[in-house]
């Protein structure tokens, strides 16, 4: 089921609370806190946890921009990604 599907049946829910039997709010409800559970960024060790917010910090980018960074360079390099090559022959202003 995907999260459209999940916010469909919520809203649906709300809108005749009164008729929805206890049992099937339950599973809803249910179903939308593993959802919020399993969204939520990926844990780490408390060492790679401080060095990710010093990283982040850093470049100026939140804690998930930085594992986006960090996962994108990791595969460019190890070839599971091509590789963004920079035009070296094109015009520049200047600045290094």
């Amino acid at each position: 089921m995907t999260s459209t599907d999940t916010a469909a049946l919520l809203e649906d829910a709300a809108n005749r609370i009164a008729h929805i039997s206890r049992t099937d709010l339950q599973i809803l409800l249910r179903r939308a806190a593993l959802r919020l559970r399993n969204s939520a960024a990926v844990s780490m060790e408390d060492d790679v946890e401080d060095a990710l917010r010093d990283l982040a910090g850093e470049f100026g980018m939140t804690r998930n921009d930085a594992i986006r960074f960090i996962v994108r360079e990791w595969m460019e390099k190890n070839t599971y990604l091509p590789v963004h090559e920079l035009d070296e022959d094109g015009d520049f202003d200047g600045v290094a």
